[in-house]
């Protein structure tokens, strides 16, 4: 019986989130109450670093000011609507924001591995047709705090020594169409006073947004990037990757190209397969063409079959054929491994099935 946990958290709170308050709000905040600065990054660090889920916890600050804390912010602002536990250890939360939006974060753990998959929007705008997270659009951009948050609720569900190893920002939304807040939160997990993940574990994806990846590239962190490519030519991937057919795979790859040459750092290509859809050996072959000559690796990914959409997992012959006819030409390939299977651990699975119970019209 896979373990679910359905919890109504003390710390659900309609006050702005502390972690969302910029360094110069809570500067000026601080000086009207005669506080130093510095106790900003001293309750960044109770939160962040050293699980504190409350102010009354922060026995360094002085006892006044914590209530006045606790009266104008919440430390954590999300209630967590459900917890599931697969039988491989992977976690996922769903996560009531503070305007009623849901979404998703997932925890993978595989031995001394432990990973982060987040979330960037509230639903989203790209129509990838597989994608259960995009099925009714975008509401919202997710805030730094909001993003933030997500991290620190994963690591909080490791045992109190414990710590995320690794970040995939692979979860609801196009985290490119997100790009300032997302690594304004990243910035402050990559701090050794937050959670002190270095940019070499930290992997963001995108369908392909080319202005994006190259202020990625810019930026001057070497994060890694992951292309979800899905198809190996511009008539196939418009179908599956509707953005496509403004942009092109043209201006992605050589975007793609632009942040390798600028950072050093191998890009993947991501690739779900359809079954029956595009896992055929001339597929194979197109993209082998398409991708050879660069510095990339192809991540395939079978697909994870989701109610109301069509789509199939590929055979496993087929899956087979099409790995080697990519090994043969020299490019590097992997099949990801699938975590949490038994709790539906595909992003916007379970956001979708909590929506069409709360509202039913939406599973009509």
């Amino acid at each position: 019986m896979i373990p679910e946990l359905t919890l109504v958290s003390s710390d659900a709170s309609p006050l702005p989130g502390f972690l969302d308050q910029s360094a110069e709000s809570l500067h000026a905040w601080l000086a009207e109450r005669k506080e130093p600065p510095m106790r900003v990054k001293q309750i960044r660090r109770w939160i962040v670093a050293r699980r504190a889920t409350s102010f009354d916890v922060m026995t360094d600050l002085p006892a006044k000011l914590r209530p006045e804390l606790a009266a104008h912010f919440a430390p954590l602002t999300m209630r967590v609507d459900k917890h599931l536990i697969a039988s491989d250890l992977t976690n996922k939360l769903l996560l009531r924001l503070h305007d009623g939006h849901r979404i998703e974060c997932v925890l993978i753990q595989d031995e001394n591995r432990k990973t982060a998959c987040i979330s960037t929007q509230v639903g989203c705008a790209m129509g990838c047709v597989f994608c259960a997270s995009g099925l009714n659009g975008l509401e919202r951009n997710l805030t730094s705090g909001e993003i933030l948050e997500q991290l620190v609720r994963m690591r909080n569900l490791l045992p109190e020594d414990g710590r995320l190893s690794h970040i995939v920002v692979m979860g609801m939304g196009e985290p490119m169409a997100n790009l300032d807040n997302l690594l304004e939160a990243l910035r402050l997990a990559g701090d050794k006073d937050g959670l002190n993940i270095g940019a070499r574990h930290i992997t963001i994806s995108t369908v392909g947004l080319p202005a994006k990846m190259r202020a990625l590239a810019d930026h001057g962190k070497q994060y890694h990037l992951a292309v979800s490519l899905h198809a190996p030519n511009d008539a196939m991937r418009s179908k599956i990757v509707p953005t496509n057919e403004k942009i092109g795979m043209t201006a992605i790859l050589d975007a793609a190209d632009y942040f390798q040459v600028k950072t050093g750092r191998q890009v993947t290509y991501e690739y779900v397969v359809l079954g029956g859809i595009n896992d055929g050996q001339r597929e194979a072959r197109e993209l082998s063409q398409l991708l050879r000559g660069r510095q990339a690796h192809v991540n395939l990914i079978p697909f994870n079959e989701v109610d109301g959409l069509p789509w199939k997992r590929p055979q496993t012959d087929d899956l087979k054929a099409f790995i080697e006819t990519i090994e043969q030409s020299g490019i590097s390939v992997k099949v990801r491994k699938r975590k949490g299977s038994d709790i539906d651990a595909a992003c916007g699975q379970l956001r979708r099935q909590a929506d069409a119970i709360s509202s039913p019209a939406l599973s009509s």
